[in-house]
C-alpha cells in the first residue's frame, strides 16, 4: 500500500462528519476499489489550525517519510482571523516546501487542494458576514497558492467552485461540508492523485 500524508485543518479532519466520509478517506477508497493500492492517509489536520499551527503540528507529528503522496489544503482559518495574505504567500510557501521534502524531494507527488468558500455557508449568512468580501479574499488566497505550486511543479485542484454551486450540501452545523459535498470533492481530486502517483 502506498503511503499517503493528509497535511490541512478541518477540511482535511472531516470536521462534522464520519472518518470514513472525510475526502481523505473517501478517496483512498475509491482508488483502491479502482485498483490502485493506496493506504489510509495519515492525517496531520485540527479543526481551527492556521498555516503556522499546521507547521507545529507538523513539527509534533511522527512522520515517516518519504511519502508516495502528499496533500495539502490550508488557509481559510487565515482568512477567518483576518491575516494578511502576505503572510499567507510565506507561510504557504514554507508548507509547500515541506511537502515536497516529505515526499521524497518529489514535488510531482503532491497535490494541493484549494480552500473553499465559507461564506455562502448557512453560518455565514445567518450570522451576517460579506459573502462579496469572504469570496474576494478566499480567491486572493487561492491565487497565491495556485501560483506557488506552479513554481514547483506541484497540481493544484480548485474545489472552491463545487462549494460555491452546493452551498446546501452542509453537515448539521451549516459551515462544515456534509458527506455528499466531500464526495465531490474525492472525485475532483481523484484524477491529479492518480497522475501523482503515476509520475
Amino acid at each position: 500500500m502506498s503511503a499517503w500524508l493528509a497535511l490541512g485543518d478541518s477540511y482535511t479532519i472531516g470536521e462534522a462528519v464520519a472518518a470514513h466520509e472525510r475526502w481523505p478517506a473517501v478517496l483512498a477508497q475509491r482508488l483502491r476499489q479502482a485498483g490502485t493500492p493506496l493506504g489510509e492517509p495519515q492525517i496531520v489536520a485540527v479543526t481551527g489550525w492556521t498555516t503556522d499551527e499546521l507547521a507545529q503540528g507538523m513539527d509534533a507529528a511522527t512522520l515517516a517519510p518519504p511519502y508516495e503522496l502528499v496533500t495539502l489544503q490550508i488557509g481559510v482559518n487565515n482568512q477567518y482571523r483576518g491575516r494578511p495574505a502576505d503572510d499567507y504567500r510565506n507561510e504557504f510557501a514554507g508548507l509547500l516546501a515541506r511537502a515536497v521534502v516529505l515526499a521524497g524531494g518529489r514535488a510531482a507527488r503532491v497535490v494541493v487542494a484549494s480552500i473553499p468558500d465559507w461564506g455562502v455557508t448557512r453560518f455565514a449568512v445567518e450570522q451576517g458576514r460579506d459573502s462579496a468580501r469572504i469570496a474576494a479574499e478566499l480567491d486572493a488566497y487561492n491565487a497565491i497558492a495556485g501560483d506557488a505550486c506552479r513554481r514547483v511543479g506541484v497540481r493544484f485542484v480548485d474545489v472552491t467552485g463545487i462549494s460555491r454551486r452546493h452551498p446546501e450540501l452542509l453537515a448539521d452545523d451549516g459551515l462544515h461540508p456534509s458527506a455528499a459535498q466531500y464526495a465531490l470533492w474525492a472525485e475532483a481530486i481523484e484524477p491529479a492523485v492518480r497522475a501523482a502517483l503515476a509520475a
